[in-house]
């Protein structure tokens, strides 16, 4: 594995991409200490505290804790990743926009502008809400509140956001790897030395059990062995080709398999789900302070409040369905059984026992269907239970499922195209034993 990671830095495209990537990461990190004009970070920072549990935490883990900090980078990627939902979505019912997906380049080109308008237009939204979140936070929080205030605060953070949406196309084009995975993957990472660090203090003042410790550790390295053999199950299906004749020369069939992943979402599925299911506490906590504390609104938002952030049973209920569906719709949106079983039909492949054409195409279809379901659920339990254990344990660490999905994800996906390059140089790849198989990244 060591000689595999110097063996990068042999291949001069594949360093310079390399670290091209570590070098638009630190600009990220170095942006997200950037404040706000006009917030009391300290007082934003106090106030955080007795919160960092709940729906802010979370919003904090994916902003790279900038939402703390008051960053510019404090919306994160959420309002782009948003975005691209509500137009994969849009896709699947607009024929307009099906249209556009499926005319290659220039459609994709389309797609992407949309998703970039759209997201101003959500950064507008959300920052006017983040800005009135501030000032809920206390008094000091905010040293001059009004018009001018929130124009010049919507305005850096909108900015910010076009800004690290622009960070994510340059590591996806001239980098390796899926620029906004690695954003976030790069976020929560960087969180976790000062969770960690917190974690210690409060051993060495014995006010956290060393056994609970030890057994969160234990618990989160089998949850990163199950994921890596998630990541990478997938049910072999043999195919066997026929004999061909081209010209004058006759081609042997053979034998091999189509391989159908037991979850093809992935990290896709779970940052999807966090992502739609953040809007309800987090528009609540805009609109609660607007209104009359003894009114029944002011009640109806804090129930809200209540029932969706981590640690409630309907938050987490909600959580594993919006999972669930979202494995289905990225499956059924990256893989189509029927364009592939006419590629085999044109090709003289054939899966024994089925025939060729629409029979192939449905048991194809059947058969991931069936698999997806189980993919779904193992990914559900991976995003709940180490939150759950967390809490119960009563461990600092917000390092949950949803995170460790997450890093775990991205890291495999980074991997296999930085393996790919090398392999294609005739350098040795990560693995002795064939090659890792990953999946595609956001």
């Amino acid at each position: 594995m060591f000689s595999a990671f110097l063996n990068i830095f042999r291949v001069p495209e594949l360093k310079n991409r390399v670290l091209f990537v570590l070098g638009i990461l630190l600009v990220y990190r170095i942006g997200t200490h950037i404040p706000v004009p006009g917030v009391n970070i300290e007082a934003l920072a106090n106030s955080f505290k007795s919160q960092n549990n709940g729906i802010l935490g979370f919003l904090n883990l994916f902003s790279g804790n900038a939402l703390k900090q008051a960053s510019i980078f404090a919306l994160g990627v959420m309002p782009y990743i948003s975005m691209s939902i509500i137009l994969q979505l849009l896709t699947a019912v607009i024929p307009t926009l099906e249209k556009l997906s499926k005319e290659g380049e220039m459609g994709r080109r389309k797609i992407t502008q949309y998703t970039r308008l759209g997201t101003v237009a959500l950064c507008l939204i959300q920052g006017t809400g983040t800005t009135y979140l501030f000032r809920n936070f206390g008094e000091n929080v905010v040293y001059h509140w009004g018009i001018g205030f929130q124009v010049m605060a919507v305005l850096a953070l909108t900015t910010g956001t076009i800004f690290i949406m622009w960070l994510g196309e340059q590591i996806t084009e001239y980098g390796i790897g899926n620029g906004m995975s690695l954003i976030i993957f790069a976020g929560i990472v960087a969180a976790l030395p000062g969770q960690i660090a917190a974690t210690f203090r409060l051993l060495r003042v014995n006010q956290l059990n060393l056994a609970a410790v030890v057994l969160f550790t234990a618990f989160t390295l089998l949850t990163i062995g199950f994921i890596v053999v998630l990541q990478q199950g997938a049910r072999k299906i043999p195919v066997q080709y026929a004999n061909r004749v081209v010209g004058n020369q006759v081609f042997k069939g053979q034998s091999t398999n189509l391989p159908l992943k037991v979850d093809y979402s992935g990290v896709i599925a779970v940052i999807f789900a966090a992502s739609i299911l953040v809007f309800p506490s987090a528009i609540a906590k805009y609109i609660q302070p607007l209104v009359p504390e003894d009114g029944w609104v002011y009640s109806f938002m804090d129930l809200i409040i209540r029932n969706f952030s981590p640690g409630a049973f309907i938050y987490y209920v909600l959580y594993s369905v919006l999972i669930v569906f979202f494995c289905y719709f990225y499956t059924a949106i990256a893989f189509n059984p029927v364009d592939l079983s006419e590629n085999m039909k044109k090709y003289g492949g054939f899966i024994p026992g089925i025939r060729p054409g629409q029979p192939t195409a449905e048991f194809i279809d059947r058969t991931l269907t069936r698999i997806t379901i189980w993919g779904a659920l193992a990914v559900c339990a991976i995003a709940v239970f180490p939150d759950l254990l967390t809490r119960q344990l009563h461990i600092p660490v917000y390092f949950g499922g949803t995170s460790l999905l997450i890093i775990v994800g991205v890291a495999l996906d980074t991997m296999k195209q930085i393996e790919s390059h090398l392999l294609m140089r005739h350098y040795d790849g990560f693995m002795k034993k064939g090659r890792l198989k990953g999946r595609s990244a956001f």
